[in-house]
């Protein structure tokens, strides 16, 4: 056979070589994407499962409640009423709250730079951001410098400061308190969240540590009570 011929059927032999070989590599990677895809989905409606299962338990409390009150005289009813009402106070942060936690610390972190270096503060994007992976691993309550955060607490700029709750936060350090069922496995969260990445490229840095027992303060803000309406047909809210 000529040389000609050779290395003609070289080639060849070659390409078809390179094209199996590539095909095989997008197929093993669109397996791991399905893979990948799949596991997602699966995790997805575990999560949306332990949900539904949640609210059922809820459900079957409340009604169970509902039960036992109307079952009650008058005077336990009223007695109860006011167990519940300091029950909702406490799990709406209007009341103190004692528990295990964690205490974590943002502190500025300076650098050594020919032009020396701005102190840094903690923006309310950043506080935002916080609270919502505090809350997404485990919180209960949280506290930011002795201000109770609650569902209507408001963290923004005012004149270029930080304010909590309409109260303007002090210069860093600042103390968050947290608590939570798992101290451990809420900082286990944290130490590899973004947010200890976001922060550090502001200068700042995060430490943390479990608290055996820790005693967080009421909100101290007002509640608008506007969009609470009474049933005018049974007065019930």
């Amino acid at each position: 056979m000529p040389v000609k011929s050779k290395i003609i059927i070289s080639i060849i032999c070659i390409f078809i070589g390179f094209t199996i070989a590539l095909q095989f590599n997008t197929a093993s990677k669109s397996n791991q994407r399905e893979t990948k895809d799949m596991w997602e989905v699966r995790a997805q409606i575990q999560d949306e499962q332990k949900q539904q299962q949640q609210l059922y338990q809820q459900i079957s409390d409340l009604e169970q409640t509902l039960q036992e009150y109307q079952q009650k005289s008058e005077q336990e009813q009223i007695s109860s009423l006011k167990k519940s009402i300091k029950q909702l106070k406490i799990q709406a942060g209007l009341a103190e709250r004692t528990s295990k936690g964690i205490e974590l610390t943002i502190e500025p972190v300076f650098v050594d730079s020919p032009t020396g270096s701005e102190y840094p503060m903690i923006s309310p994007e950043l506080l935002n951001q916080l609270v919502n992976e505090l809350n997404t691993y485990g919180a209960k309550d949280i506290a930011i410098e002795k201000e109770r955060i609650v569902s209507t607490s408001p963290i923004r700029y005012v004149n270029g400061e930080t304010y909590v709750n309409n109260h303007a936060l002090p210069d860093l350090p600042i103390t968050i308190s947290v608590l939570t069922d798992s101290p451990q496995r809420l900082i286990d969260y944290m130490e590899v969240s973004d947010f200890r990445d976001n922060i550090a490229i502001e200068n700042m840095s995060l430490t943390m540590s479990k608290k055996a027992e820790m005693t967080l303060p009421a909100y101290q803000g007002n509640i608008d009570f506007d969009s609470v309406k009474v049933n005018e047909e049974t007065g019930e809210d």
